[in-house]
């Protein structure tokens, strides 16, 4: 691989799953355009948040990673977005009180608009069209106008991301994630969930908590770290074109960073090393993640890391896993003892959505709850074994209360499905599924901690 890298040089390489734009030159203005817009997210943050990746590296913090399949265009909406927030401190309030130390909180959001797909075409009775591949490539409705692919839509996903962070930001640091407000982040509909319940037990702790530390003089209106907190952003930087016309140079390190997100990942179809999106994510500065699939060799892991991370620095790599919840022991050991080998400091992040998604016998593409938490439990159980530690969690999720998942505490069933199924892609957990996953990891965390200290006690 060539030493010399800039923004474009992906373009010189062999590229996986891009889409067949008809007026090249379309494309060409709308990222000269894009490429003079102000950046999404700051290198200062990105930064920020590999420090806070790195200390998860090392065994002192856990990564939640989560949001939308594919952000919608029809769909943004304050509440939608306030909603899937309130989900998603929830879940991390969970996972601190059980793993007794920060959580990095990672949204898939503010960007995660492409989509890669298994197959170019598809084909409803008989008439075949191009797939879907995401709000800012195509459309979702079958026909044949819907399915060109336009690149005017990539600025319509920049301006939706503005949009989307701006609020997000809000949120975060505005009051609304102050631990004060842990009581009040359940929404309705999970007040007579078996979750709902456990959640707020856990609340009332929290709460109690705080009362006796204003006691001791610690009141969280004055402190920052309780009234607000980091959120970041991340997607797929799938669409090169779109990526490289962010890529911009920090002015105090002289660094590239991708300024559309915060951590970008490469796909499990896209990482061939001598491909486009590995030549890209070469070159800048923000922390990356990489899909481990099944397909993916010990060596060539190896060799990856080697690319994307030569100087090993922690926080740079999340190492995602997607095997399936019957693979996990197939796969995930080797891949392990090589990195742990070669004493490579990343993160392990276990994926339970993508190996597990499974057609209904009404159609519906759907996610059985009870193989996600078996894939989540298998990833804890091989690095227990191993001695290596479960760092993260990578999940599709929404505050919203669908019914795209079958399983969870309320067993939604294959008939349930077409209820509220409003995914434009595959399906998510629902707010009660989300929290009950969140549960689940915390039982971990806390067996994993229970394991550590015992494995410190004194010989004598």
């Amino acid at each position: 691989m060539s030493k010399i890298w800039t923004p474009d040089s992906w373009r010189s390489k062999a590229i996986m799953q891009v889409p067949d734009y008809p007026d090249q030159e379309a494309v060409k203005s709308v990222e000269g355009r894009l490429a003079t817009y102000p950046p999404l997210v700051f290198a200062g943050e990105a930064r920020r948040l590999r420090k806070q990746l790195a200390q998860v590296s090392e065994g002192n913090g856990f990564l939640l990673q989560g949001g939308d399949c594919a952000e919608s265009f029809a769909e943004h909406h304050p509440d939608n977005i306030r909603d899937f927030f309130r989900v998603f401190l929830q879940m991390a309030a969970v996972l601190t009180y059980a793993a007794a130390s920060p959580v990095v909180k990672v949204g898939r959001i503010a960007g995660q608009f492409a989509k890669p797909r298994s197959a170019p075409m598809e084909t409803v009775d008989g008439l075949e069209l191009p797939s879907y591949r995401g709000d800012i490539i195509n459309s979702t409705e079958f026909t044949p106008e819907a399915r060109i692919p336009d690149p005017v839509n990539m600025v319509k996903a920049y301006r939706q991301s503005a949009a989307t962070l701006n609020l997000l930001r809000a949120f975060a640091q505005g009051g609304f994630a102050n631990l004060d407000h842990v009581n009040r982040w359940t929404m309705d509909f999970l007040n007579d969930s078996p979750q709902g319940h456990r959640y707020q037990e856990l609340a009332d702790r929290i709460t109690e908590a705080l009362d006796f530390m204003r006691a001791c003089g610690v009141d969280p209106a004055s402190t920052e770290s309780l009234r607000s907190t980091d959120f970041y952003t991340s997607h797929e930087a799938l669409l090169l074109g779109y990526e490289e016309a962010f890529t911009r140079v920090d002015s105090t390190s002289g660094d590239y960073y991708a300024t559309s997100g915060h951590m970008l990942w490469i796909g499990d179809r896209t990482r061939q090393i001598d491909h486009a999106h590995v030549e890209f994510f070469r070159g800048i500065e923000n922390p990356i993640g990489l899909k481990c699939g099944p397909s993916l060799e010990p060596d060539d892991l190896l060799n990856l890391l080697d690319v994307l991370d030569p100087k090993n620095e922690a926080g740079r790599v999340t190492l995602i896993t997607r095997f399936g919840a019957d693979k996990v022991f197939d796969h995930l050991p080797a891949l392990v003892k090589a990195v742990k080998r070669e004493g490579r400091k990343v993160i392990w992040s276990c994926d339970p959505m993508h190996g597990n998604v499974v057609k209904a016998n009404n159609g519906y593409k759907t996610r059985p709850f009870e193989r996600i938490l078996k894939e989540v439990e298998s990833f804890f159980a091989v690095h227990h074994s191993e001695g290596t530690y479960p760092g993260g969690v990578h999940v599709e999720m929404t505050g919203q209360n669908v019914t795209e998942c079958t399983g969870g505490a309320h067993a939604i069933s294959e008939d349930e499905l077409s209820n509220r199924y409003h995914t434009v892609c595959d399906p998510r957990l629902n707010a009660d599924q989300a929290l009950e996953l969140a549960f689940l990891i915390a039982d971990n965390i806390k067996k994993g901690r229970a394991g550590r200290k015992q494995s410190d006690q004194p010989m004598f």
